[in-house]
């Protein structure tokens, strides 16, 4: 049953005495009761791609119950402490909620400690002290999450603020109830001091990418005296009457009798910098407020953002996966920085251990998030998207490097140089106060040289700066048998981030860089095999790789195959499709793609991974938008003047291989970046180039979606006649102008106004068909 649902958005503005602070400080008491008459919160689904595995990815997501951006997320704990997979959807039993800064289970987790509340005998061991839960007993929402613990008759809920939450346990009557703290592995320290009802103490555990100083500083303040008071030592050995323990693998228990009904609550926050700090974010971020005000300030935050594009159409389950995946395009890079007594910006480095001033985020990896998470923030959040190239400038200063997977310092994960594509569209976009000097340096460094990158556990960090800089830079492309694996995918995102150098270079009036990396942007042709018109590994001589099969994943590509990465030249579409003999042949490598079989070669793994079975299983030949190299490739029917194919294919995937439901991903989420793709996809528009002041249109999902600009414009996209038939653009305008172009200009949408459609369910060959209207390529430019 479909309910017509008109979405209306606010914008709730938050006092301040200036910038930085007015977006920090919490919503203020003031502003408690003023809530949207539409809660577009309770459209997200966080359980939304945790119906996930190993072998099998919906999107190896977790609740992740945060304020937008926060430093802290906290979630439930299906599986045991170290757990990338930390909640399986289909498991039964919580042992605890956990504060997590866990981008990917891939990468998983770090500063993690957790909460769990019991009756009865005491059970501390983390299998011992399980509950059984249902999901018919769970509320998850991003600013609340709620269970029943059923072996304990208690009731468990967490709301978060960015460096804080509130905890709130509804016991039963007990003569033995207790509530403990799990301090995690890789060293930890607990201290329970009765008379202020409170415990204290640090967690270490990390996945890498940490200093040898790292900690992450607690406190717990209770609002019930302590009856029992215990710790467990290493190897889960429990101390008696203890206030303090520290090793390996710590735990503090409090006990207490309770009175059927009886509300016990704990304001708890952390911090990199010290227990100091880390009160001071307590003061600051919930101070006196009741769990009440917690929860509401949370949704507060996030009606805020969420407000930020209303949507009005009748398909309530398409709004909700919107709204869904909006929430996660929010959650990441996380923020990395506190204010101190005097409210100044500082941050502990994972770079180097010290606490220094300045904004520092992390948790990302720019191979994924580069394509459309931070073209999203361009577009919709460029003070943050300032703020970040800050950090990122800071990072440079503390390390020597630019991050590409920072978890949360430098990670050894992914390839690329992706860093560049995402300073220079933040650069072009005219993203505030960017420390142009410092951030093109380190570009620059990127592309020059890979002598002295970090180390991790003794080992040098390959995915910091550019594996096989020399060969490519002389060659003009990274060899295959030079024993530099995905050396073909390396080529090509070099040659993509080469021209985003370019661009930024040209703006800088730096015209021989420019020049230069130009040329090399280029590079992307030395790979190409005419025989095959596909993308194929070449030899350190000249010749191709042999034997070649496009079909095989990994090898020469990463987490693909040639059929995928072949189309990763987002920065000259129309120079791949000189090189393949025009755009009729260019259109039939497209097609076919999706028409042949989901056949593939697993063989470079021994296994097949997950992403190879999420092509396989959906029906959709060898398309694999599981994953992110080929995101992008639908949208390339526009430069073959085929925008009516873009439509088509555009809205299968929208419809198909997105929902608001635990298996609602076709592959990993990975930091917003498939979720952005939703995002863009489901308003008309993508950016397949970053770099270039331009979206490649598709077709809208809705029949209305206002955007509100950070500047105070408002862009509005309508489909007339738009319905799950009719996908296919039969005409458009432009602020009541005709339009037939296939793209849309960053400023066009800046400025605000209106661009209509008019949909229908045959296609409209006719459309944006001219050589004219197709979107940006450099090979293009006269």
């Amino acid at each position: 049953m479909k309910v017509k649902s008109t979405i209306y958005a606010i914008v709730i503005m938050l006092l301040g005495c200036n910038s930085d602070q007015k977006n920090e400080e919490v919503v203020s008491q003031n502003n408690i009761d003023k809530e949207s008459k539409t809660s577009l919160i309770d459209y997200v689904n966080p359980l939304m791609g945790t119906d996930s595995a190993f072998d099998l990815s919906n999107g190896n997501t977790y609740p992740a119950i945060a304020t937008p951006w926060g430093m802290n997320f906290w979630t439930p704990m299906t599986s045991k402490m170290g757990d990338g997979w930390t909640y399986k959807y289909d498991e039964n039993t919580i042992r605890g909620i956990k504060q997590t800064h866990q981008p990917s289970p891939w990468i998983n987790d770090y500063a993690a400690f957790s909460f769990m509340a019991i009756t009865g005998d005491l059970k501390y061991k983390e299998e011992e002290r399980a509950s059984w839960f249902s999901h018919k007993a769970e509320i998850v929402k991003p600013n609340h999450y709620k269970v029943y613990l059923a072996d304990y008759d208690i009731v468990a809920e967490v709301s978060p603020t960015e460096r804080a939450a509130h905890f709130r346990f509804t016991f039963p009557e007990a003569k033995q109830s207790y509530i403990m703290l799990d301090a995690f592995f890789k060293g930890s320290m607990v201290k329970i001091i009765p008379e202020e009802r409170k415990i204290i103490g640090y967690c270490r555990n990390n996945s890498g990418g940490v200093p040898d100083n790292f900690h992450n500083y607690f406190v717990a303040q209770f609002d019930k005296d302590f009856e029992v008071n215990h710790t467990w030592g290493d190897e889960w050995k429990l101390l008696e009457n203890s206030l303090e323990n520290k090793g390996e693998h710590v735990g503090a228990i409090i006990g207490f009798k309770t009175k059927k009904g009886e509300k016990v609550h704990i304001k708890v926050a952390s911090s990199f910098i010290s227990p100091e700090q880390a009160q001071l974010n307590l003061n600051r971020e919930i101070g006196t407020d009741t769990f009440e005000q917690t929860k509401i300030k949370a949704k507060q935050a996030w009606e805020k953002e969420l407000n930020r594009i209303k949507i009005e159409d009748d398909n309530v389950d398409n709004i909700k996966t919107f709204y869904s995946c909006l929430y996660r395009v929010l959650l990441f890079p996380r923020k990395f920085y506190e204010f101190n007594e005097k409210n100044e910006i500082l941050h502990y480095s994972p770079y180097n251990g010290k606490v220094l001033p300045g904004y520092m985020f992390t948790d990302n990896g720019f191979w994924d998030t580069f394509r459309a998470v931070f073209p999203f923030f361009n577009m919709m959040y460029p003070e943050l998207n300032g703020k970040i190239m800050k950090g990122l400038a800071n990072t440079y200063k503390e390390s020597g490097w630019l991050p590409e997977w920072a978890s949360p310092g430098h990670r050894d994960c992914m390839i690329g140089s992706n860093s560049a594509p995402i300073i220079a569209d933040a650069f072009l976009k005219g993203i505030p106060d960017i420390d142009t000097e410092t951030l093109f340096e380190a570009i620059l460094k990127n592309a020059t040289t890979s002598e002295g990158r970090p180390l991790s556990n003794g080992n040098e960090i390959r995915s910091v700066g550019r594996e096989g800089i020399d060969y490519y830079n002389k060659l003009g492309y990274v060899p295959y048998d030079v024993k530099i694996n995905e050396n073909a995918a390396r080529t090509l995102e070099y040659a993509y981030a080469d021209f985003t150098i370019a661009k930024m270079a040209e703006k800088l009036g730096k015209k021989e860089v420019a020049n230069t990396f130009y040329k090399r942007s280029q590079n992307y042709k030395n790979l190409f095999d005419p025989s095959t018109k596909l993308m194929r590994g070449k030899n350190v001589d000249g010749s191709f790789q042999t034997p070649f099969n496009p079909l095989k994943w990994g090898d020469a590509f990463t987490e693909g195959n040639s059929l995928h990465y072949t189309w990763s030249v987002f920065h000259d579409i129309e120079g791949l499709i000189q090189l393949m003999g025009g755009k009729t042949e260019f259109e039939k490598q497209l097609d076919n793609v999706f028409e042949m079989p989901p056949e593939f070669d697993a063989s470079y793994y021994g296994f097949t991974i997950h992403e190879i079975r999420e092509m396989q299983i959906v029906n959709m030949g060898n398309y694999a938008h599981g994953n992110q190299p080929i995101q992008h490739m639908i949208y390339l029917y526009n430069y073959a003047n085929v925008p009516y194919k873009t439509q088509e294919k555009i809205r299968e995937v929208l419809t198909k291989l997105y929902s608001a439901t635990p298996d609602g991903y076709c592959g990993d989420e990975d930091n917003g970046q498939t979720s952005a793709w939703y995002v863009f996809s489901a308003l008309g528009f993508y950016p397949v180039t970053p770099g270039v002041d331009q979206y490649v249109i598709g077709s809208p999902l809705f029949k209305k979606a206002t955007i509100i600009l950070e500047n105070g414009n408002e862009f509005i996209i309508s489909a007339s006649n738009n319905s799950k038939q009719n996908v296919y653009v039969q005409s458009a305008s432009l602020n009541n102008v005709v339009y037939n172009n296939s793209y849309l200009n960053f400023d066009t949408i800046q400025q605000g106004g209106e661009l209509n459609f008019m949909m229908g369910k045959v296609p409209n060959k006719d459309w944006a068909n001219t050589d004219e209207a197709v979107p940006y390529s450099l090979s293009k430019v006269k």
